[in-house]
């Protein structure tokens, strides 16, 4: 597992130990950055179930200006600390320890805007319709933001949820792409 590209293309980037967490693969990172960007110019991101930290991080290699990392397990949030360091990126990272529906009432309350979400919970565990809905409630996302959502290749995720749209859904193998704006 590395960065794919942009100023910390190649850097490598450790995994979470264990098997609760399924890292996003560099092939699905490098599709789902195609599609959205391939780079950007500043923002702000949401890597909700980090993990190691990989999708927010290859977000601010290829040029956000600022992520906030949220994973709920303690190994994680150390793994995310390390990754985060080995790519210098510590003064554009926000890192905490929160469940999904506690995290989003925290950055409701700071009224915070985004423009990326990175969503890549559980596969046992889809909550997705109903935390697009919250961010949708509590206008979380800016204007014209992106929801990324990678969830499990048999997960059938509706055309819209509130006023946001299906913009691409792309399968590959087990896994699959759902993009919302």
């Amino acid at each position: 597992m590395r960065v794919v590209s942009g100023v910390c293309k190649g850097r490598p980037l450790k995994a979470v130990p264990g098997n609760t967490t399924r890292p996003t693969t560099d092939k699905v990172k490098e599709a789902i950055f195609n599609m959205i960007g391939p780079y950007f110019d500043g923002g702000a991101g949401l890597d909700l179930f980090a993990g190691s930290g990989g999708l927010g991080l290859e977000a601010l290699s290829r040029g956000l200006d600022k992520v906030i990392f949220i994973d709920r397990d303690a190994r994680a949030i150390h793994v995310i600390h390390e990754n985060i360091r080995a790519c210098n990126m510590e003064e554009k990272a926000e890192v905490y320890r929160n469940d999904a529906d506690r995290a989003l009432k925290a950055l409701i309350k700071r009224e915070i805007k985004l423009d990326y979400i990175f969503l890549d919970p559980p596969y046992k565990k889809q909550q997705l319709v109903s935390l697009i809905q919250k961010m949708e409630e509590h206008s979380l996302l800016n204007t014209n933001g992106i929801i990324v959502c990678e969830h499990s290749h048999d997960v059938e995720l509706p055309e819209t949820i509130g006023a946001f749209s299906q913009m691409k859904h792309e399968k590959y193998g087990i896994i699959a792409i759902t993009i919302y704006s």
